[in-house]
């Protein structure tokens, strides 16, 4: 039987009851995001052990039923690769899912691939083929065929017995809590960035070269940018690049003449902006000093970045020997900021935050062994060129001790 498209409310409704009796719902959705600033939900898949069935959201239906279960503790949300997911339901109701897994992560616990697609977590796990992502279909255009329909709900088809097999191997390696741990963080880590929209123009390119007004300058064409592109719902880059951006910061240009004597900025879609740019900037320039950015520190590389690179690549060798070691993706424990960062918070150039090395099960399982490989306690050397970790990490003598 092919599975269903509720289109009314009513179905809907009575089927978010069901979900939420269920207490285990398998979910995924389809979108566009190439031509506007928030993603456009297309379609909603759900599997329970009971049913398969996908929701159009495109008939004007009220979703908050399916974001309120998904925001509960009760019902546990079972996803892959589930970012669009959870920002579906912040955005929805401005509540975080309050019990979700997504079994990307949890298997970049349990094996060395991380992240893995849909289709090969499938025939990794449950040893079954499937056809993979419709990645080139237009969700957006109705009618859905049935074989798009199926397609899509065949996502969500295998996850309640994915998320089950984890769960045995997380319990018979004692990895359960670094599994809740870890999606938990993605949920709150997505969240926070929505709640810091704002704050985020520091992480536009090449600030290191501007002064505080020009960084003022740039805060405020990214809020303003920000501003257009939400009541708008058009992507950032049609209203203006960040390259652009940037370099109008740079310049603080006073007349539209000015702004665009950047060839780039002849597109009629910057163009159209000119006036409320110059406006923008106007306002930026008057600024009161002390409520201008501190200046960033330089992108050019100093002394202190080399030591640390180097002392990355070393942990980098470290980490993935361990890695090994525990059947465990490197990719998932800690990239190459992260070994920088852990380095850092090594020589002693803490920020505010702790690294994610340096605490939790990541310490237990690897960080503690790197600060003594920096402290100097251990040595490693090479024990067995043919196997997966040839590494071996050795104590040294404590020569306080003689």
């Amino acid at each position: 039987m092919p599975p269903q498209l509720l289109t009314s409310q009513s179905e809907f409704d009575e089927l978010c009851l069901r979900m939420r009796a269920c207490g285990e719902v398998a979910f995924d959705t389809e979108f566009v995001s190439e031509h506007t600033f928030r993603p456009q939900l297309c379609l909603l898949q759900f599997g329970t052990k009971e049913e398969m069935v996908a929701v159009d959201p495109l008939e004007g239906l009220d979703l908050t039923p399916w974001w309120e279960i998904m925001a509960d503790e009760e019902t546990r949300i079972i996803v892959h690769g589930g970012r669009e997911e959870i920002l579906f339901c912040w955005n929805g109701i401005g509540k975080a899912p309050g019990n979700l897994v997504d079994v990307q992560i949890v298997q970049g616990l349990l094996s060395r691939g991380f992240p893995l697609s849909h289709s090969a977590i499938v025939q990794k796990v449950m040893r079954k083929r499937i056809h993979g992502k419709e990645t080139r279909t237009d969700w957006a255009k109705r009618p859905l065929t049935a074989k798009q329909i199926e397609y899509a709900v065949e996502d969500v088809r295998y996850l309640i017995d994915i998320a089950a097999k984890q769960r045995r191997r997380l319990k018979s390696t004692k990895r359960t809590e670094w599994a809740d741990q870890e999606c938990q963080e993605f949920v709150d880590s997505l969240v926070d960035a929505q709640r810091t929209r704002a704050d985020a123009w520091v992480k536009l390119p090449k600030l290191g070269r501007l002064s505080q007004l020009e960084l003022g300058i740039a805060r405020d064409l990214f809020r303003w940018r920000e501003g257009v592109a939400d009541k708008t719902n058009r992507p950032f880059r049609t209203i203006l690049r960040d390259d652009l951006l940037v370099d109008l910061a740079h310049r603080h240009p006073k007349t539209e003449a000015e702004v665009l004597s950047s060839r780039d900025m002849q597109r009629g879609n910057y163009k159209r902006h000119a006036a409320e740019i110059i406006r923008v900037i106007q306002e930026a320039s008057q600024t009161p000093e002390h409520e201008l950015p501190e200046k960033l520190k330089s992108d050019s590389v100093d002394h202190s970045k080399q030591e640390e690179h180097v002392l990355g690549k070393l942990l980098a060798i470290a980490l993935a020997n361990c890695c090994a070691e525990a059947d465990l993706s490197p990719a998932i424990v800690a990239s190459a900021n992260d070994l920088r960062d852990f380095v850092r918070w090594y020589l002693g150039d803490q920020g505010p935050e702790i690294p994610k090395l340096a605490h939790g099960w990541r310490y237990n399982l690897c960080g503690e062994m790197l600060e003594n490989l920096l402290d100097g306690k251990i040595s490693l050397r090479v024990s067995d060129p043919n196997s997966d970790h040839p590494l071996v990490f050795e104590s040294l003598p404590d020569d306080s001790k003689q």
